[in-house]
């Protein structure tokens, strides 16, 4: 406990000393940990909305630019900046030939420095190096995680078929740190002060924890050249091409779905500013984005109560047409078929998103019509399944003989494909909230918490299908591939 807030008081002092930063009398840096929040900010006075809350200069920030590996190191970064910008240009080209069927991954092509894989070494090099410029920051930032990364296998069955266990992404982490973190300290002994004390599995220890750092705290410091997340609002994270950084006391905020500040990235500073009207006694809460339980235990290693709104069910194209299938009586060779005759005309997606339809107010809250949404099928869902349905009538016009039929098949299929994923759960809804109303802790805790927010919007699906409120019309296009 000493230890702790005397950390809290030199990473606060530390902070206030910066040229050019500011931090608010209306707020303090405080313990939070037995809300399971670690530290957070909270309002001592009330504020008023488009308060200033506090200010971070740039050249605080960690990150490539500011870090004095660059200079130690200069041929690794330079090679990284040539990885990334070569993947900005393939992707350039993926984005033309997606609209062919084309632009697969190359899933056994060598992992290379880029912005993250980048981030995470210098965070180590910082760790390593005693006379750190940002070690009172250091200090303050956790030494291990919840996320899913870092539970064992019987844990993990916690979380039952939700779409997150796919998404973990351990081995091909210990595959890059392997590949790139390894042999960059090894081949740096006079950079990487003390790394020689570390075994090889130390040092994949280390990676771990610095990149499970950068997912919870580092922020997209281009996020105001995108217009998609500047209209969100929030400042959404990375995947090894933008440029990312540590930002000292924006990441002392904690997060919800609902929320009370935002912060603004300016030319030589990020400020935070209030939203609406902050109480005294509440905590001053940032937005990490509109995920689901699933994606915030995956990221972050918690879940919230108002990020169940959010909740969504991956619906893997395979499991509508197996339930198509099933619906029409079509054998495997027909489906195979159906299957090639769909890829020549068209793109299939591989994946849909089951939702709920939610919007946001200016100030960080629920607009009304969010409280009472419901999940629905998305509509990309739904007009592929209709050109499938189609294809069907084309090949074979005994089975769907006009739009009536069609229609009552293509909810016969959906009807049949929730229930497949209502089934890939081993307990159901019901049981769940049993497990949570019994008081059930940790990681079981979480897990259950995942899995019955997506039981939930399957069961909302369900009853609209049945209701017939549900198809072949529904929301609006989203889709992850």
């Amino acid at each position: 406990m000493e230890d702790f807030t005397e950390q809290t008081a030199q990473f606060l002092a530390w902070f206030k000393a910066l040229p050019g930063a500011t931090f608010s009398d209306a707020i303090s840096l405080v313990d939070l940990r037995q809300q399971e929040a670690g530290r957070g900010i909270v309002a001592v006075k009330d504020i008023e909305p488009d308060t200033v809350l506090f200010t971070i200069p740039r050249k605080s920030i960690i990150n490539v630019e500011t870090s004095t590996l660059r200079e130690l190191l200069p041929t690794l970064f330079e090679e990284a900046e040539m990885s990334s910008d070569e993947e900005e240009e393939e992707d350039d080209h993926e984005d033309s030939d997606e609209e062919m069927g084309s632009g697969d991954e190359d899933e056994d092509e060598e992992p290379r420095f880029d912005s993250w894989s980048s981030l995470i070494l210098i965070l180590i090099y910082e760790h390593l190096s005693p006379s750190s410029a940002w070690k009172p920051y250091l200090d303050v930032l956790p030494t291990s995680f919840n996320t899913p990364m870092f539970w064992d296998a019987a844990e993990l069955q916690h979380l039952q078929a939700s779409a997150t266990v796919g998404k973990i992404g351990k081995a091909q982490a210990e595959r890059m740190f392997s590949k790139l973190i390894i042999p960059a300290v090894r081949a740096n002994p006079k950079v990487f002060a003390g790394a020689e004390k570390y075994s090889d599995d130390d040092l994949i220890a280390l990676a771990h924890r610095m990149g499970s750092t950068i997912m919870a705290y580092a922020f997209d410091l281009e996020n105001e050249d995108n217009e998609d997340d500047e209209e969100d609002g929030w400042v959404e994270d990375r995947d090894g091409k933008a440029l990312m950084g540590m930002v000292p006391m924006a990441d002392m905020m904690n997060a919800d779905a609902e929320f009370n500040a935002h912060v603004h990235h300016g030319d030589d500073t990020l400020t935070v500013t209030s939203l609406r009207t902050i109480r005294a006694g509440e905590q001053i809460l940032n937005y990490y984005g509109p995920h689901p339980n699933s994606e915030l235990l995956r990221r972050y290693g918690y879940v919230s109560d108002c990020h169940a709104r959010h909740d969504v069910v991956e619906v893997s194209w395979f499991f509508i047409e197996q339930a198509a299938s099933s619906v029409l009586g079509l054998h495997m060779e027909a489906l195979e078929k159906l299957h090639e005759a769909l890829e020549e005309e068209e793109e299939l997606e591989d994946t849909f998103v089951i939702e709920r339809n939610i919007d946001l107010t200016p100030e960080g809250l629920f607009d009304e019509d969010s409280a009472t949404a419901t999940a629905t099928i998305p509509e990309d869902l739904n007009e592929q399944l209709k050109f499938l349905l189609k294809t069907v009538k084309k090949q074979n016009p005994a089975l769907i003989e006009d739009k009536r039929k069609r229609d009552e098949v293509h909810k016969q299929i959906l009807r049949l494909t929730v229930q497949a994923l209502a089934s890939q759960y081993p307990t159901s809804a019901a049981e769940d909230q049993r497990l949570l109303n019994q008081g059930v802790q940790g990681r079981e805790r979480l897990g259950v918490i995942v899995r019955l927010g997506e039981k939930k919007i399957l069961e909302e699906v369900a009853a609209s299908l049945e209701d017939g409120d549900d198809a072949p019309e529904s929301s609006p296009k989203k889709a992850r591939v």
